[in-house]
């Protein structure tokens, strides 16, 4: 076995390593990694701003560009926060230069600091299915998978997330986020597969839009270095601006694509939004 190396200055459970290769054997512990492990890399990549999963074994990575993510130390810091405060292992992938710069540029930011930053945007989008939406109204709030499977007993062993390799405690928080993801998670909850084509055919559900601002100011909002999240459950009320669905959009039917129902969903936003209640922040996203 390998000496573990030792943590990453004060953050007891993260680590700096300057490679990674990306296989199923921790390099902090010579031994294969747990479920307990995540991993933040900064690249050199042109291609994608972040993207994230597993590869060949490796832990759940979330890989950073510094070229396409003007906001990379941002990431950065906001990684080594929530993994400090929930007590997960962590490996950060970079320079200790570039480590520095990024714990600089962080300075008295938090993870979970209570406003909106200039580059976040004032409204986040969570969609799911018409079902789902049905008992989501009923209960007046978003609770995580987690949550709806003690105390619904979701038929599901794992949420969707798991087939690219999400971490089980992934799913006690509400993930949200912008343009298409939300669509394409849900035709890939229907297929029982991860479908990524913008163009596929599915059951449109509802698109809800989501007060970012005022849920900052009230301490929910939560970022990781790749994710806007809030933990176990969300009301509606006050931060449910509005939920869009098919007939709502104009579609004919139920029936559309992610790119379809999207477009015509933000386009519709962007009217109401005029005349809606948001934060003070509010409608630099869209307006």
């Amino acid at each position: 076995m390998k000496q573990k190396r030792q943590p990453e200055d004060k953050y007891e459970m993260i680590y700096r390593i300057s490679d990674l290769t990306e296989n199923s054997i921790n390099p902090v512990t010579g031994q294969e990694y747990d479920s307990s492990w995540v991993i933040l890399a900064l690249t050199e990549s042109k291609e994608y701003k972040q993207m994230c999963g597993c590869h060949n074994g490796c832990a759940y990575t979330i890989k950073t560009s510094r070229f396409n993510d003007e906001h990379w130390e941002m990431s950065v810091g906001d990684f080594i926060g929530f993994c400090s405060a929930n007590n997960k292992n962590a490996i950060l992938v970079m320079s200790g230069t570039d480590l520095e710069l990024a714990k600089k540029h962080y300075g008295g930011h938090q993870y979970n600091e209570a406003f909106l930053r200039g580059y976040e945007p004032s409204v986040l989008i969570h969609s799911t299915t018409l079902p789902a939406w049905k008992h989501i109204v009923h209960d007046g709030m978003l609770k995580s998978w987690n949550l709806l499977k003690k105390e619904k007993g979701i038929p599901n062993d794992k949420p969707i997330g798991a087939l690219l390799g999400d971490p089980a405690d992934f799913s006690d928080f509400i993930m949200f986020g912008s343009g298409i993801t939300g669509e394409i998670i849900v035709n890939s909850k229907q297929q029982g597969r991860i479908i990524m084509d913008e163009n596929s055919e599915y059951l449109t559900g509802a698109r809800l839009y989501f007060d970012a601002g005022k849920m900052a100011q009230d301490g929910l909002l939560l970022r990781d270095g790749c994710h806007l999240k809030v933990k176990d459950m969300l009301p509606l009320d006050p931060y449910l601006v509005w939920a869009a669905t098919w007939d709502s959009v104009g579609l004919k039917n139920q029936v559309s694509t992610p790119r379809i129902f999207a477009e015509q969903a933000d386009s519709k936003f962007k009217a109401i939004a005029k005349n809606a209640y948001l934060s003070c922040s509010a409608k630099r996203t869209f307006l």
